[in-house]
């Protein structure tokens, strides 16, 4: 019987302390599979991409989140849509972990992705954009099932805390879904 965990990188395209999306990667935290264990990162102190950076070395940050992404199964990306687009500080780590030519860490690596606003369209149009990155990235993106949440602010309690069961549902299928996506390219 095969008892070793799947890693998993969850890293959120929010940098509010108190993300709705943060929430929401916590709550993927929660309800994953027992043989998955889901480590997460903080993109916050991630520089802005500058090649003049990256020619002198990647900031120990980068290198951080590299090797971060190179030691995980896959990554679980969580992301909110600021003006029907995916956030900057969300690309931003992206173009950082796409370089590396054959040894980019994004090269072939599973993914899956959900997001919440507080708009009618439940980030499907930063998801979808997300997925054109990610296939100049030559990233494993996983098709479906899609978590597309809307009017996520009501949805959780004061103390963030998903209160509404069937988005955890959701939630809950796409974590058990990834570790079988995973699984498939191992």
């Amino acid at each position: 019987m095969d008892t070793q965990k799947t890693k998993i990188l969850g890293f959120a395209g929010s940098l509010r302390k108190e993300s709705y999306n943060r929430a929401l990667l916590q709550e993927a935290i929660r309800l994953s599979p027992q043989q998955m264990e889901i480590n997460t990162f903080d993109l916050s102190y991630i520089p802005m991409f500058n090649e003049d950076l990256e020619k002198n070395g990647d900031p120990s940050i980068v290198t951080k989140f590299k090797k971060a992404i190179q030691e995980s199964d896959g990554l679980l990306i969580v992301t909110p849509e600021y003006n029907g687009a995916v956030p900057g500080v969300l690309k931003n780590a992206l173009d950082w972990a796409s370089r590396g030519g054959k040894e980019a860490p994004l090269l072939k690596k599973p993914i899956a992705i959900m997001g919440g606003t507080p708009g009618r369209a439940g980030t499907a149009q930063a998801q979808a954009q997300l997925r054109q990155i990610l296939t100049s990235t030559r990233s494993l993106v996983m098709v479906e099932p899609q978590v597309l949440i809307s009017g996520v602010h009501n949805l959780f309690n004061e103390q963030g805390e998903l209160v509404d069961e069937r988005t955890s549902q959701y939630v809950e299928r796409l974590v058990h879904s990834f570790d079988k996506w995973i699984k498939h390219f191992q």
